[in-house]
């Protein structure tokens, strides 16, 4: 009994002392937990801009080489024109680049990419910045070229038509029969943009270049050209129809970031 009432005595003078160190840890974890809170919340409030900043850094350096790519696919389409080749490793290396060719059309596999505008560089300088736009609405008119030279068959886009010519027999004018030399730009081959429809080989519908499928319905080589404006005649399509667009959007990021 001694022992026991010694013992109780003990804990009773020991309680509030551990209560009071119990108490003291239990604020110390909740500062240190608090602290670490800070610290991460720091952490996380300088990431941001430096995020942001180094965002803003890439987006220069993308800009600027998208703008030389631009600059150097516009210098090639200037360039003086070179034979075709036919080697697909060759081709694909050449995209915007003039070639020559000599040979005839197959009016009777017109094939046409719509709906398109005319590619007007003047009348986009006087409409640039305006909110309305007075494009005319057509197509641009794919026909079978044989190649005397290669023997063989390629697509040219002989350019833009307007709806109202868009059936051969209102243009009959601007088919050309005879053998001719012709100067174009090689395109290659793209993919579907998002939104854009699904090509109609049957109704004869195409809303962009799938070579293959357009090689396959023509009995044509997978080999694309635009024809320049040079190859223009009286009630025929308008040539030069060749646009250099690539997305460049980098200033939109640069100013977001």
């Amino acid at each position: 009994r001694c022992c026991f009432m010694a013992t109780w005595g003990l804990m009773l003078r020991a309680g509030p002392r551990l209560l009071r160190e119990r108490r003291a840890r239990v604020r110390a974890e909740a500062a240190t937990g608090a602290s670490s809170e800070d610290i991460w919340l720091k952490w996380g409030l300088l990431l941001v801009p430096l995020t942001a900043f180094c965002l803003g850094t890439w987006q220069i350096q993308r800009r600027k080489w998208k703008l030389d790519l631009i600059a150097q696919l516009a210098s090639r389409l200037s360039s003086e024109p070179i034979p075709l080749t036919l080697d697909p490793m060759e081709l694909k290396e050449l995209e915007y680049r003039p070639v020559k060719v000599r040979g005839h059309f197959d009016h009777s596999k017109e094939l046409y990419i719509l709906p398109r505008s005319l590619v007007d560089p003047e009348r986009e300088a006087r409409e640039a910045g305006r909110l309305t736009s007075h494009a005319e609405n057509g197509a641009n008119v794919i026909t079978p070229f044989y190649c005397t030279d290669l023997g063989v068959t390629i697509l040219v886009n002989r350019g833009f038509v307007p709806k109202k010519k868009l059936k051969p027999e209102t243009r009959l004018k601007g088919q050309i029969e005879e053998e001719i030399d012709l100067t174009g730009v090689v395109r290659l081959s793209e993919k579907r943009k998002p939104f854009v429809p699904e090509n109609n080989a049957e109704k004869n519908r195409w809303h962009y270049r799938d070579l293959e499928a357009m090689a396959k319905v023509t009995g044509a080589e997978p080999i694309f050209i635009d024809a320049d404006f040079r190859s223009t005649v009286p009630g025929g399509p308008i040539g030069g129809q060749t646009r250099v667009s690539l997305r460049n959007e980098h200033m939109q990021y640069i100013i977001t970031w």
